[in-house]
């Protein structure tokens, strides 16, 4: 009988014999014709008892005068010894008075028959018997921030607007499309984001934008693009920030966040591209007075670079490092320092988004559009020396300016500045 616990191999073969012969023929004729062929280590009926070797079973009928069938030998042997005996069945070549042959066919590893058996059962367990609702690690870490950023965000003004806790109080604000947007802000720690809910801006956006820096941050698609359109006529936006293309907010990873927000750029540059008229200047002088105190606090000077208000130039003497400079200009070039001259020139280009570049004597040598004013910079050959444009001194305009030489950059209000060069005088007229 066959050892399921030890069987390791079975071995197939096919029998024909010249006549009529039944199962017991062809058992004696496999026990007594391989008696002491293969020795006494590899005897068929000792390795039977022993239980080495399975019940041999034999299947055979017969027709038109001759049998045929197939036989089956269990071996709990190793791969060597199960061969030597498939071999040894081939030796036979009679069965009781009948001639016959043997031809082995296969040889089955029922261990590979158990793992294939094992692997499609356990297949079948973990989609049928397992939970699909046991959570991993990770996905348990994620639901307990995603509880903790639901019980940050709170609902701001009259219209109830979703709002990361710092809107209120952070001097800039990020103006995103929905709430799902403010809760993936906030899983990266961005905890000043207010959702506008939809096309239809609130008047609580209109009165955040008024009062702080506003950046519009939205999705990469049309809809977008219509809300930014829409922000820029109803409310103070001073920067737009955008998605990849064919990307929601709320999708957003933390490196794609970071890198949409340092691409910002100026409203102005945006009107422009979306050719959407200016608010009028008095309105526009208004909302300036109210976030003077938050875009540039003390509003004043900058030590390095002398960031002079208009109306406050007479009153600051530049630095030690900037008047030595000045002193070695007018010796060599008989530099004069701008002083009132160049007032009409801001109130010509206010609300053109133009650029006008002057020459060393301060003589107005051509006016550019202000998105190629950095382009236009670029490609001089060092006759430009000045700049009075009615746009955002951005920090790529002041790197481009100190690279190229100029004397002065005279602009309508001043952005986000990391570092400013020495030796430029940078003007704005929005104080």
């Amino acid at each position: 009988m066959q050892n399921v616990d030890t069987t390791k191999y079975i071995i197939y073969a096919d029998i024909t014999a010249d006549g009529i012969v039944e199962r017991p023929d062809v058992v004696g004729a496999i026990f007594g014709q391989t008696e002491g062929l293969l020795g006494s280590d590899l005897d068929l009926r000792d390795l039977q008892k022993t239980g080495r070797l399975g019940r041999i079973d034999v299947q055979i009928s017969s027709s038109g005068g001759k049998s045929m069938g197939t036989i089956s030998i269990p071996s709990s042997f190793d791969k060597v010894e199960t061969a030597i005996l498939a071999a040894a069945l081939e030796t036979i070549d009679r069965v009781g008075p009948c001639m016959a042959r043997i031809q082995v066919t296969k040889i089955e590893d029922v261990r590979a028959a158990k793992r294939k058996y094992i692997i499609d059962r356990a297949k079948r367990i973990l989609v049928e018997m397992f939970d699909e609702n046991i959570l991993e690690t990770e996905q348990i870490t994620e639901e307990i921030k995603q509880s903790v950023r639901v019980e940050e965000i709170t609902y701001i003004g009259k219209d109830n607007l979703p709002a990361g806790p710092n809107v209120l109080d952070s001097d800039a604000i990020l103006v995103v499309e929905g709430r799902a947007d403010v809760l993936n802000l906030l899983k990266y720690g961005i905890k000043n984001a207010v959702a506008v809910g939809g096309t239809n801006i609130p008047p609580t956006i209109t009165e955040l934008c008024a009062k702080k820096i506003a950046t519009a941050f939205t999705d990469g698609d049309r809809g977008g693009e219509l809300i930014v359109k829409e922000l820029l006529q109803v409310a103070d936006i001073d920067y737009v920030a955008r998605a990849p293309e064919g990307k929601c907010v709320e999708e957003l990873t933390q490196k794609e966040i970071i890198r949409a927000l340092r691409q910002k750029i100026p409203v102005e540059q945006v009107m422009d591209m979306y050719k959407i008229k200016p608010i009028s200047r008095k309105k526009r002088e208004i909302v300036t007075k109210r976030k003077s105190l938050i875009r540039e606090r003390p509003v004043s000077v900058r030590t390095v670079a002398q960031v002079v208000p208009i109306a406050h130039r007479a009153e600051i003497a530049p630095p030690p490092e900037i008047q030595t400079r000045a002193l070695q200009k007018e010796a060599h070039e008989h530099y004069e320092e701008p002083e009132d001259w160049f007032k009409h020139h801001l109130e010509e280009l206010d609300g053109t988004l133009t650029a006008r570049l002057f020459d060393r004597n301060n003589n107005p040598i051509r006016d550019v559009a202000v998105r190629d004013l950095a382009k236009e910079l670029k490609e001089s050959n060092g006759s430009v020396h000045g700049v009075i444009f009615d746009g955002v001194i951005t920090q790529r305009l002041l790197d481009i300016a100190a690279e190229k030489g100029l004397d002065y950059l005279i602009g309508a209000k001043m952005g986000s500045i990391a570092k400013t060069p020495v030796g430029i005088k940078v003007i704005t007229s929005g104080q």
